[in-house]
């Protein structure tokens, strides 16, 4: 489960106050709005990136608002996927087990798992720069699943991605969710995109958070 509670955030002249949002455990919610309305920033807030004005942030039974990113139970992808230049797809998919010092035997049997799971075990020795911007995003989502997270973040996860792969990541996105029993919070734009993912659509507007079922 993912709450936030009575959220504010100010910056210059943009300001967003009394953000009340609520995704059930181990359902998949999408974050829609206009460009600038502040999506970004409520993830960040979600993942410990950026602390609010005020309110609380709730993962699960745990109150979270004071702890850190890493220890929050949260796995993010941002935008722009963030992959490490130097480093090989192993090592990109076992990174954050590596800084939590789990014994190497399973971290590679995790990274293993996963690359087989995402279809990119042919990819494992190469580095971000010799990738497809699909299989990119296949990575990244590995990373942000390795160390086994309660909540995953994605920030426009299929907007880089032509029609094609769009529809094999959007399959790809539901099956791990479902597998993994994941919380997901998923913004986008498209409102395509929305109704074939979410179990819950999140409008954010001026005057706060509309809820809305999809039609199933």
């Amino acid at each position: 489960m993912i709450r936030l509670e009575n959220i504010a955030w100010r910056a210059g002249s943009f300001d967003m106050r009394g953000i009340h949002l609520e995704v059930p455990a181990c359902a998949y919610g999408v974050l829609m709005g206009r460009t600038g309305c502040g999506k970004t920033t409520l993830l960040e807030i979600l993942c410990g990136l950026r602390p609010p004005l005020s309110g609380r942030v709730r993962v699960g039974d745990r109150d979270v608002s004071a702890l850190p990113p890493r220890e929050r139970g949260i796995g993010y992808l941002p935008q722009d996927i963030a992959l490490f230049p130097g480093l090989r797809v192993r090592r990109q998919i076992g990174f954050a087990l590596r800084l939590r010092h789990r014994p190497e035997a399973e971290i590679e049997a995790r990274v293993s798992q996963l690359a087989e799971e995402l279809g990119v075990a042919h990819l494992l020795d190469r580095l971000p720069d010799k990738l497809s911007g699909g299989e990119k995003q296949r990575v990244a989502l590995g990373r942000a699943l390795a160390a086994d997270p309660k909540v995953l973040l994605l920030d426009e996860p299929l907007s880089a991605l032509d029609e094609d792969m769009r529809g094999d990541m959007t399959a790809l996105l539901k099956r791990l969710q479902r597998d993994h029993a994941v919380t997901v919070l998923h913004v986008t734009h498209s409102k395509a995109e929305a109704e074939a993912l979410a179990d819950v659509i999140f409008h954010l507007r001026p005057g706060g958070v509309e809820t809305e079922i999809p039609v199933a």
